[in-house]
């Protein structure tokens, strides 16, 4: 009992003329349904085209077509009699010799399929009716995750644990249409004249079942891609990665609930529109940023215009009469300043020679006075520098 390979590949002309009734899957159904039932069609020399319902029923001698991205099932009494994932057309045959119940080609899903079939295939002798349905193989979208509280988890780059509250969409592909129907699907979708199983359907347990899941992993997903270090250990890569943090969606939602190895499921691409880190997070990431910003070339062109920035500012504020105990020359800042100056790896150039023009050292004492409340010189180096001024 089971299948008889007519061709490969679309329906052509020559057997759009020899049958005059065959079965194919239902055309009104989404992208995002996953099990759906048959429909007859029959043809005319004008290749025009009409359809009936059925109930899932084929008998032998039927005509069946396996479109492209799609598997068939044929089920007797609960249990699979036949599975064909590779496409083209073919003859239903209850007691052909050369029939075959499993035909998967010699693709990915000969090998993947063949434990799975041989678990689950019908124990006795089928009989000449069975039941058909067929899988959809294809990416399918649109299926939503969200928390309504912050995920945490420990980030290898920062070292430490961040939180955020998290929103995006997944795509996922069934891998194993033997697993999936038999392991996830309700019976009641397996019958003669079932709904179409549609993760979209909001009246479906199964798509909220799946989205508790996706969002019980979150935090493993996380956690799998930040401490990754072939993905460098950024959570900043994250939103542009849909594979990458897929893979690690994937491997976070097979650990928790065997999606792959027990239901023929797995997330193919994962789109986060929004993250939405927590205060600790945000504080965290932003000394991140600054610290990013004052490193290297950078950080030495910075700290130049820092302390020039404090000259100019002890410059404009110098003091007057109610300073005078506090006058120095510029010696003390000068060094700290041309410190700042010299490229990382050559030695400081010698000081230039002092101008001949004189400065009063009470302004002098004072500009440097600002440079110790700014933080530029330590309390030391002008202690040093107003013993010199002063003579003492």
């Amino acid at each position: 009992m089971g299948f008889i390979k007519a061709f490969t590949g679309a329906l052509g002309g020559t057997f759009a003329d020899q049958w005059k009734d065959f079965i194919v899957p239902r055309s009104d159904v989404p992208a995002t349904a996953a099990i759906f039932g048959a429909e007859r069609r029959g043809t005319d020399s004008g290749r025009g085209s009409n359809t009936k319902g059925s109930e899932n029923i084929i008998t032998n001698g039927s005509k069946i077509v396996v479109p492209e991205g799609t598997a068939l099932l044929t089920f007797q009494d609960g249990a699979i009699t036949g599975c064909v994932t590779e496409p083209g057309g073919f003859i239903y045959s209850s007691d052909d010799q050369n029939s075959q119940s499993f035909l998967a080609g010699d693709g990915f899903f000969s090998s993947t399929l063949k434990t799975s079939w041989e678990r689950f295939k019908f124990g006795g002798t089928p009989g000449g009716e069975q039941t058909v349905i067929y899988v959809n193989l294809k990416e399918i979208p649109g299926n939503r995750f969200g928390t309504q509280a912050e995920i945490y988890w420990d980030d290898a780059f920062l070292g430490t644990q961040v939180g955020a509250i998290t929103r995006g969409t997944y795509t996922m592909k069934i891998v194993d249409p033997i697993l999936f129907a038999k392991n996830f699907v309700p019976m009641e979708y397996l019958r003669p004249g079932a709904e179409v199983f549609d993760f979209a359907d909001m009246d479906n347990p199964a798509g909220e079942q799946l989205f508790n899941e996706v969002v019980g992993s979150l935090s493993a997903a996380f956690s799998n891609y930040t401490n990754d270090p072939s993905r460098g250990s950024r959570i900043s890569k994250i939103q542009g990665d849909q594979i990458g943090f897929a893979q690690s969606l994937s491997q976070a939602v097979e650990e928790g609930y065997t999606w792959k190895s027990g239901r023929g499921l797995e997330i193919v691409k994962v789109a986060i529109t929004a993250i939405e880190y927590d205060e600790d997070t945000k504080k965290l990431l932003s000394d991140v940023k600054k610290a990013d910003a004052l490193s290297g070339a950078r950080g030495n062109s910075f700290m130049q215009q820092s302390v020039a920035r404090g000259f100019q500012a002890a410059g404009e504020n110098g003091g007057g009469a109610g300073m005078a105990f506090m006058g120095m020359g510029m010696n003390a800042a000068g060094n700290v300043m041309g410190g700042f100056q010299q490229p990382v790896n050559q030695q400081p150039q010698q000081p230039q020679q002092q101008t001949q023009q004189q400065e009063d050292p009470y302004e002098k004492l004072a500009k440097l006075k600002k440079l110790l409340d700014d933080g530029v010189i330590s309390q030391e180096e002008f202690d040093e520098a107003k013993k010199k001024l002063l003579g003492v």
